[in-house]
């Protein structure tokens, strides 16, 4: 099955060198997809649907990394780039980062009911929609990279591309905003919550909030990877 993922892949990249890349980042988007869900299902009390949605992430972000083991086998060959190779493995990193924090939060919901009040519930579901909603706007911007390609990276669609990254860097700052006051909120419920689930829901909303972090590093590499090609 594995070998089967990895030609098929292969097929794809000798076709376009940068359709990988965007295959690579829906496989992050799918990913924070299902997260969405499982912590939906989380804050429900649904932890038997939280721990199969966590295997189904487990699965997207194996298909992630031989994605990602594929494009950089590649790059190591004679293959002829419109971008700086060095640039695209420096993009790829912080983008593979998408679908590694969904399944570490996936993960880390498996351990512990959400015994929270339901102003906590509500702040992690606000957090997680702006998350979501952040790599969705990243996945809009990788999609014009094979639009850049067929055009030869005219200024017209270069400029158009680029107009992107900062909506996914303001989407990146609301998430920040949402997460400074989430965690003032569960400093204020630390008598409810105890100190281990103080812990607990400190490091799930940061955990969530490294997601849309990952998409913003990821769109400014990808304008730095544009701009110098």
């Amino acid at each position: 099955m594995k070998r089967e993922y990895i030609r098929s892949v292969l097929n794809i990249f000798a076709k376009s060198p940068f359709r990988p890349l965007v295959m690579h980042a829906n496989k992050g988007g799918e990913a924070v997809r299902k997260l969405n869900e499982a912590l939906q299902a989380y804050c429900a009390g649904d932890m038997e649907r939280v721990r199969e949605l966590s295997q189904d992430i487990d699965t997207i972000e194996h298909e992630a990394d031989v994605i990602k083991q594929t494009i950089r086998s590649q790059l190591s060959s004679s293959i002829m780039l419109p971008v700086n190779a060095n640039d695209l493995l420096n993009f790829l990193k912080p983008q593979d980062s998408i679908p590694d924090n969904a399944q570490e939060v996936a993960y880390w919901l498996t351990f512990r009911q959400c015994d929270a009040p339901d102003v906590i519930k509500n702040g992690i579901l606000e957090l997680m929609s702006k998350s979501l909603e952040t790599v969705e706007k990243y996945e809009t911007l990788v999609d014009k990279l094979s639009e850049l390609l067929e055009t030869s990276f005219s200024k017209k669609e270069v400029k158009e591309t680029l107009a992107i990254v900062p909506e996914v860097e303001e989407l990146e700052h609301q998430v920040d905003v949402i997460e400074s006051n989430m965690l003032k909120t569960i400093f204020d419920h630390e008598d409810e919550l105890g100190g281990t689930g103080v812990y607990y829901f400190v490091e799930l909303v940061k955990g969530i909030g490294n997601i849309a972090d990952a998409s913003e590093h990821a769109a400014d590499r990808l304008r730095t990877m544009i701009l110098r090609r």
